[in-house]
């Protein structure tokens, strides 16, 4: 069973920084590409960062310059390394992965989310 358990949330003050990090096990298949998300109290999860197995990065307009994703493929990891926190990135945060199981399947999977509260 595939498994995604994400770590490094908390609380911090505005302008702070974070690490977060998100496991994929339970497959020995490949993970082809790897993101994170958020939900902010009252609004849908929309993409913050996600990452390709090749590399190709893909940012929010409202993290960019701030949030950096990272990953490592023979580990099925990736980060996101927060800089410059604002109030308005507290949410949970989700770990996503894409899992290819042949040429025609790919499955995403999700972690239960991390909390990040922001103060100022």
């Amino acid at each position: 069973q595939v498994q995604l358990v994400e770590s490094g949330g908390g609380l911090v003050q505005a302008g702070g920084s974070l690490r977060l990090s998100c496991v994929v096990s339970g497959t020995p298949f490949r993970v082809d590409a790897m993101g994170w998300y958020r939900q902010a109290p009252g609004k849908q999860r929309e993409l913050v960062a996600s990452i390709t197995s090749g590399g190709t990065t893909n940012y929010a307009d409202s993290v960019q310059g701030r949030f950096t994703i990272s990953g490592d493929n023979a580990k099925k990891t990736v980060y996101l390394q927060i800089d410059s926190l604002k109030l308005e990135d507290t949410g949970v945060y989700y770990c996503k992965a894409d899992v290819r199981y042949s040429a025609s399947i790919l499955r995403a999977h999700w972690g239960q989310g991390t909390q990040i509260t922001v103060s100022s």
